[in-house]
């Protein structure tokens, strides 16, 4: 784990003086975006895209599709608009350090008529690749991949896949299940995939994929646990309403809680597939009040963070901002069940635990979770590693430690371009800190 380059000038975490209270409008659900890009890649007629989210992440999977030939127009940043056209190389797709799109567009570009080359950030290198590598291999795509299995790499298309059925060990990502998935439908025979191995993690996102599947057209049976099978045929493009991104509503939601204050997040869905609903529980637990209206969801702090003790093996990606409310809590927690976030942007558990241990937390990294004990804390700088989660526990725990200083804010842009302006605006005039 290396840590990122610093900049000249550390973002230094607002500090709250009183309870927060704001109403924040979230931008649209990277993972809704993502799957419905894909989509209406593969589909008949046109898609649209409204309230996507416009984010690093996104930005490159449009990208990638583009220099595969299709058409994706971002012009309107409230409606995108794609037309699906023959999918071609020679082709570059720069993944950046997104896991969506290293593991979404491979197997789609073994439906085009040509090479696609695929690669990204240096930590994007470390990221498991292998088994979907191993599937296409297995489904008759011809992949050049690196030593490890994964990127840098390149699959040779021939404009069509013969499908048939994959035996596949995705228990370090459950996109390496989506990815090929969302293609399926355009194989000759349609796709089966059987997940064999340890259990899938982030399984809602799995089921995210499915729903969104049907949504087009497509036949899928997951009536067996952990096989899947997409029938062939031809998808539809149509409208979708992208969700706000439920998961990146986790900072906001716990300065309620850190504060004492009320935060709302206008346009909550009263029922989604997106794993970040399950805020709703854990922020109860952790001492908040939690009601969904018509509005949105509002949380009310109570004065004290309580300890959490929960397996988080479906929502790991709440795990970094938990764990920084978990170190501000009046009792011990226990996270299990992310073994897997070694593998995401960085290795979060190896990072939270030394970041966290700087601002003074009592803390114990296991293998697939975080015991931490809360302590006094003081400031310090806390490195992000480029990853966005990372920043969002240093800045939640900014609300009520002053002094803490995070290495690269900027990182925030890969899912949530504003996050520093809609932070300090939330903190708003009740805040000390910011840039230096």
């Amino acid at each position: 784990m290396t840590p990122t380059q610093r900049p000249l000038r550390p973002w230094t975490a607002p500090t709250a003086d009183r309870p927060v209270t704001a109403t924040v409008r979230l931008p649209g659900s990277k993972s809704m975006t993502a799957r419905a890009l894909v989509l209406a890649a593969v589909s008949a007629g046109t898609s649209t895209l409204r309230a996507p989210l416009r984010a690093r992440d996104t930005e490159l999977m449009a990208a990638g599709l583009r220099a595969m030939g299709v058409h994706v127009s971002t012009t309107d940043p409230e409606l995108w608009v794609i037309r699906p056209r023959p999918l071609s190389g020679p082709a570059s797709v720069d993944v950046g350090l997104a896991g969506t799109v290293m593991r979404f567009l491979p197997p789609v570009a073994a439906l085009a008529d040509g090479t696609v080359t695929f690669d990204g950030d240096p930590r994007a290198r470390q990221r498991p690749m292998a088994p979907l590598v191993g599937a296409l291999d297995a489904l008759g795509v011809r992949v050049e991949a690196s030593p490890s299995g994964g990127l840098p790499l390149a699959v040779h298309g021939v404009g069509r896949v013969a499908g048939g059925e994959v035996t596949i060990d995705a228990s370090a990502s459950s996109q390496l299940v989506s990815g090929l998935l969302l293609a399926g439908a355009a194989f000759d025979r349609g796709l089966v995939v059987r997940h064999v191995g340890p259990p899938l993690p982030s399984a809602p996102h799995v089921r995210m994929t499915v729903q969104m599947l049907r949504a087009v057209g497509a036949g899928v049976d997951d009536s067996v646990p952990d096989v899947w099978a997409v029938e062939p045929g031809r998808l539809a493009g149509r409208a979708w309403d992208i969700e706000p991104d439920l998961s990146g509503a986790a900072p906001f939601l716990a300065a309620a809680l850190v504060t004492g204050g009320a935060v709302t997040v206008l346009g909550w869905p009263r029922t989604t597939t997106q794993p970040g609903d399950r805020l709703r529980q854990l922020l109860r637990t952790m001492g908040g009040d939690a009601r969904l209206t018509t509005e949105g969801l509002t949380v009310r702090g109570k004065g004290v963070v309580h300890g959490l003790q929960a397996d988080l093996s479906e929502v790991s990606e709440l795990a970094p901002v938990l764990a920084g409310l978990a170190a501000l809590a009046d009792s011990p927690s226990r996270l299990t069940g992310i073994a897997h976030t070694r593998g995401h942007e960085t290795d979060r558990l190896a990072a939270l635990a030394k970041e966290l241990t700087k601002l003074g937390t009592d803390i114990t990294e296991n293998h697939d979770g975080l015991e931490i004990r809360p302590r006094p804390l003081h400031g310090a700088i806390f490195e992000t590693y480029d990853d966005h989660r990372l920043a969002h526990a240093a800045a939640v725990i900014g609300l009520a430690v002053p002094g803490v200083e995070l290495t690269d804010v900027a990182c925030t842009a890969k899912t949530l371009p504003q996050f520093p302006a809609l932070w300090s605006a939330m903190v708003g005039t009740h805040a000390a800190g910011g840039d230096r």
